[in-house]
């Protein structure tokens, strides 16, 4: 992908907050919002695209999700099946690649299929990445790399001493992309809920009082311009970052 500048992200990661406290609002279902929550969902894929944001990464559900009423979850999973559907040409049309991150063994043999469908369709994209996160968790994606760590020590091609952190970055869901630089938060909450815990170890943090089908292009660009004002050390001191010639504003 191409070159951008050191103030725009190159991964943006979005915890989806909100949807259902917005339908309440509204004395709608709670499937209203995240239904509603489509149109942001176009809307922060536009302006990552614009800003040349690399890598979006979007948590649409996640591996606790399932504790939800069955009636949610169903519908849930109807929404998605749906949008899969609707949404894979727009994208591919819009030169945005689409993958999904998470453990795919408990969705149901129709949306596997709806999500390979789509992943092929949108393939030839190179304008972002665009990554769903459905029943995933943190936890089980560092799980799932140690567990194939061990299997390749198991066998006898790799030595435990070999075994470091840039290895098993490489073995994450995720591993070969960048780790995520600002990760946002809708609905006024302030915590990360198990999403992508070792990608984010840097990450810039910033969290939105509006829930997620009121988080639109405006509050979007907010988001990066927030971020192209932060410092980022990753450990050294202001002046360290100066001599190396870094731009002290990214």
């Amino acid at each position: 992908m191409q070159a951008v500048s050191a103030a725009v992200p190159r991964h943006v990661a979005i915890i989806m907050d909100g949807n259902n406290r917005w339908a309440k609002q509204r004395f709608l279902p709670g499937v209203a919002g995240h239904k509603a929550g489509v149109d942001a969902v176009r809307a922060v894929i536009e302006v990552c695209a614009e800003a040349e944001v690399e890598v979006l990464t979007l948590f649409a559900f996640s591996s606790e999700n399932w504790q939800r009423p069955a009636d949610e979850v169903g519908a849930l999973m109807g929404l998605f099946l749906r949008a899969l559907r609707r949404e894979a040409k727009r994208l591919a049309d819009n030169g945005i690649r689409l993958r999904i991150i998470g453990e795919r063994a408990r969705f149901s043999a129709e949306l596997q299929a709806a999500m390979a469908e789509a992943e092929d369709l949108t393939a030839g994209g190179e304008r972002l990445l665009l990554q769903v996160a459905a029943n995933y968790g943190g936890q089980w994606d560092i799980t799932q790399a140690a567990q194939r760590l061990a299997r390749e020590v198991a066998a006898g091609h790799l030595q435990v001493e070999d075994i470091a952190p840039d290895l098993l970055r490489r073995c994450l869901v995720t591993g070969d992309q960048p780790m995520v630089d600002l990760c946002i938060r809708t609905g006024g909450e302030q915590r990360i809920s198990n999403f992508l815990l070792w990608q984010m170890a840097y990450a810039e943090l910033y969290f939105s009082a509006l829930f997620w089908p009121d988080f639109k292009h405006e509050a979007m660009r907010s988001a990066l311009a927030d971020f192209a004002r932060r410092q980022r050390r990753f450990g050294k001191t202001s002046e360290q970052v100066a001599a190396e010639g870094r731009n002290p504003t990214c």
